[in-house]
């Protein structure tokens, strides 16, 4: 699966959307989450409402990403489901970007649309769109002034190598 077209449409959608764990615990704590090729680490089921997000990456030589999409309320397919559908169809759920946390090899990363929380409760894709073997540098030069997803030379993106994840927000 290749996600290629729906870079030019996710980079208009983040610019206009920039905004087992114990749901019960305190929301204000921050969940840190590992990134590695091609895989998020430590990523709980539920979380409360308002929770932040703090991503690590322990690749040596991908950057990485943690993009959250709000699911609508009435899709009921997983995010398996959902990743293995054709570009044209999974590209409308790229509206609903709520926040994006970029982090080079071996760093801790920075949000870039939105400031890490979760604050509307409902079900969440967690994806990366990073193409495989992108030059790190290169990326992270660029995610940090771009409207959105940077167009940078790469093969497939990491959701298509399995990097993506669901997680549900209690309210």
């Amino acid at each position: 699966m290749t996600l290629r077209p729906l870079l030019p449409l996710a980079a208009a959608t983040l610019a206009l959307t920039a905004c087992g764990s114990d749901p019960s615990s305190d929301a204000a704590a921050a969940v840190k989450v590992r990134a590695t090729d091609y895989a998020f680490l430590d990523l709980p089921n539920r979380v409360a409402s308002g929770t932040t997000f703090e991503l690590s990456n322990t690749s040596d030589r991908e950057a990485h990403e943690l993009v959250a999409v709000r699911l609508p309320d009435d899709e009921e397919r997983s995010i398996a489901q959902l990743v293995a559908l054709p570009p044209e169809e999974f590209a409308p759920f790229m509206t609903e970007v709520r926040t994006v946390i970029v982090a080079g090899p071996r760093s801790d990363g920075t949000a870039v649309v939105g400031d890490g929380a979760l604050d509307e409760p409902g079900r969440y894709a967690l994806i990366c769109i990073i193409p495989t073997g992108a030059d790190p540098d290169e990326y992270m030069t660029k995610a940090a002034t771009s409207e959105g997803p940077p167009d940078i030379a790469g093969g497939p993106p990491h959701i298509a190598k399995g990097m993506f994840a669901e997680i549900t927000v209690d309210g």
